[in-house]
């Protein structure tokens, strides 16, 4: 088939790059979010996906707003059968869902119609949840409402972060969007009306919501920062300025008060509502990542100081 792929975050680069081997399917073109200011040095800087596809020789598209007619009329000229998504960012308009012959299909990050909306991977962390998996359904007008064509699934492990998460699910994914390209192709791939039965919603998490309350019990506290992994990045305060946090790990007691730091050789304690916390990688402002235990001899915590007060 003459595909046209969307997608601009790193996690759509697999699924490209699969679908350019793909000797059944023939990518050409790549729709992508214009370049824009990212790091540190806040440089512009083309998306992931832009990148790979101008070094397979596929011509990019980078429309300001799928909407705009000049970028219409080039998805016309392209002719093509479909159009795969990965994480494009941008809505699309029904101007735009009408060109495909076989529409726009969706490589989403979830076991539908679970977690559908922006930030499925942070929120089956911050949840809780042991299994999750990757889905890919044809896009129509509601939020990822659209019928199923096949789902892969992945454990949940322990310590995993969305990144460490999201690392494998675009992979994985990869493999089924091929899967599901090739069965859209022979025609052998009917979508699945999803279940009107656990629908649950994962709206975008802010620098807000990533805030550390240390009154929450420690398990949710540990799946915060995790969810929150590498973006936005969970945090709390210190002094009155704000302590980005890495990963902690659980402590089997119970005997600071929410908040308090406890600094023993090599390690430092935060208390929370149940299971003390071990802080792993801190940020303080202006500074790189750094052990906790490096951080507090230069912060030289008092008895019984607190982060989050």
């Amino acid at each position: 088939m003459r595909l046209a792929l969307a997608g601009t975050p790193s996690a759509a680069v697999p699924t490209l790059r699969a679908l350019l081997d793909a000797p059944a399917h023939d990518v050409v073109a790549v729709i992508t979010r214009p370049p824009a200011r990212a790091g540190r040095g806040r440089q512009v800087a083309e998306s992931p996906v832009a990148t790979l596809a101008r070094e397979a020789g596929v011509p990019v598209l980078t429309p300001a707003k799928p909407s705009e007619p000049a970028f219409l009329d080039q998805l016309r000229e392209l002719a093509v059968d479909c159009c795969p998504v990965v994480a494009y960012g941008a809505l699309l308009p029904p101007s735009a869902l009408a060109v495909p012959r076989l529409g726009w299909v969706n490589l989403h990050f979830s076991l539908l119609p679970a977690w559908r909306g922006a930030a499925p991977v942070q929120h089956a962390v911050l949840h809780g949840d042991d299994v999750t998996g990757a889905s890919t359904f044809l896009i129509e007008q509601g939020l990822d409402t659209g019928p199923v064509y096949g789902v892969v699934t992945e454990t949940i492990r322990a310590t995993d972060t969305s990144g460490d998460l999201l690392e494998r699910l675009a992979v994985s994914g990869a493999g089924l969007m091929v899967a599901t390209m090739d069965g859209l192709s022979d025609g052998s791939l009917v979508g699945v009306p999803q279940s009107p039965d656990g629908v649950s919603l994962a709206p975008k998490i802010n620098v807000s919501d990533a805030e550390v309350d240390w009154t929450s019990p420690g398990r949710h506290v540990d799946r915060l920062v995790r969810a929150c992994t590498p973006a936005p990045g969970a945090w709390t305060t210190f002094r009155g300025e704000r302590l980005k946090l890495g990963p902690v790990t659980l402590r089997g007691g119970n005997d600071l008060e929410p908040g308090e730091l406890r600094v023993e050789r090599g390690s430092v304690s935060v208390g929370t509502a149940s299971l003390d916390v071990g802080l792993g990688l801190v940020q303080p402002p202006g500074k790189r990542p750094m052990p906790a235990a490096d951080w507090a001899r230069g912060a030289r915590p008092n008895p019984g100081e607190r982060l989050g007060a």
